[in-house]
């Protein structure tokens, strides 16, 4: 679907004391059922269908670090969100890594 890698994240380069850095907005994109199951803190959620009717609910003058389960909806969120413009990236391993880190879940 896109031709090159997006930018990606990986759940050791995050600080556990503070896994989004300021001015960063993590973006969950996974189904409502998912998110109700559990979520990090903070997080924004628009499920990867809905994103492009909702994208202007994101900031612009922020990096977009983009989740889901284990890392392939939020690649393709994060590819389509950087042809937009969107300093965007993927979270290599989703939430699967980021609970897997025991990085808060709520």
């Amino acid at each position: 679907m896109f031709s090159s890698p997006v930018r990606t994240v990986m759940v050791s380069e995050l600080d556990p004391a503070a896994p989004i850095a300021p001015g960063t907005t993590l973006l969950d994109v996974r189904e409502q059922d998912e998110w109700d199951a559990g979520h990090a803190p903070g997080a924004r959620h628009i499920p990867l269908g809905e994103l492009p009717r909702r994208v202007s609910e994101l900031p612009v003058d922020e990096r977009i670090l983009v989740v889901c389960r284990s890392g392939s909806r939020s690649a393709r969120a994060t590819a389509w969100l950087e042809q937009g413009g969107y300093d965007a990236a993927n979270l290599d391993g989703g939430m699967v890594a980021w609970a897997g880190a025991g990085l808060p879940v709520v």
